[in-house]
């Protein structure tokens, strides 16, 4: 049975091109989803960064399903900026790779169980081996590693009846973008409990990857360091997608203040 929306799911937006982002602190946003998922209501969570925002000026339908997550999270750096810029908010960064730690650690201190839905199956299994020396206490209710294709209507509907059948409270999705946010866009009415799309943190949180110093995640470098990893991969995508930001965001400034951001669902 799904739970009716709760308070803390009502929260401030702010538009940044084509997407809106959800307000608020690091901490108030980890708490309300916590409580979202004690709850065991149906919701979703993008984790929206530069590439993410530039694709949804491009592709409505990307958009649309970006937008109809209960939280849009301001991933990267630049996107906290420009908030601040333009609506004179000192919005903090919500980052998916930060989240997702301290979700874990949230859920062993308060008993909610946890999936991890995507990746490998190896970087799976590094996974729970890594949270179950970190929390002992944790509930892992199942880890599932799709195909990966589109997958047909009955693969989807199995894989949403095996996370409802686990009982896991938080979902952390690691399909990758734009698959995971189509795949919350589908599957949030039919899975009581939080869907969080996490893109590539689970290896970091494996330690099969590493992440970039501090200091370059404060400045908004953290994609310098991503690209110095996987130049061949990386290049075109920031290249374009960076200088497109710089841009768009550019014009939507010059065009003048919006007025103050309104609450959501």
């Amino acid at each position: 049975m799904l739970t009716a929306p709760s308070v803390s799911a009502q929260h401030q937006r702010a538009s940044v091109l084509a997407l809106r982002l959800s307000l608020g602190t690091y901490h108030a946003v980890q708490e309300a989803l916590v409580e979202a998922a004690r709850r065991r209501e149906a919701r979703s969570v993008c984790f929206a960064n530069v590439h993410m925002t530039v694709e949804a000026t491009q592709d409505a339908r990307f958009a649309e399903a970006v937008n109809g997550a209960d939280w849009v999270l301001t991933d990267g750096m630049p996107l906290t900026w420009f908030i601040n810029r333009q609506y004179g908010i000192r919005q903090e960064r919500v980052a998916g790779i930060d989240m997702l730690p301290d979700l874990v650690r949230r859920a062993a201190e308060t008993g909610l169980s946890v999936f991890f839905f995507g990746s490998t199956p190896e970087v799976l299994d590094q996974t729970v081996a890594v949270c179950r020396a970190r929390h002992p206490q944790l509930t892992i209710a199942g880890t599932l590693s799709p195909p990966f294709r589109p997958l047909t209507d009955a693969e989807d509907e199995a894989m949403a009846a095996a996370i409802r059948a686990s009982g896991a409270q938080l979902v952390f999705v690691a399909l990758g973008c734009p698959r995971q946010e189509y795949w919350m866009a589908r599957m949030r009415h039919r899975i009581p409990a939080v869907l969080l799309g996490i893109g590539g943190a689970l290896p970091i949180l494996a330690g099969t990857v590493s992440r970039s110093p501090g200091w370059m995640q404060r400045n908004g470098l953290e994609w310098v360091y991503r690209l110095a990893m996987e130049p061949r991969r990386l290049f075109r995508r920031y290249a374009v997608t960076n200088t497109l930001f710089v841009l768009k965001a550019g014009r939507q400034l010059l065009a003048g203040r919006p007025s103050y951001p309104t609450y959501e669902p």
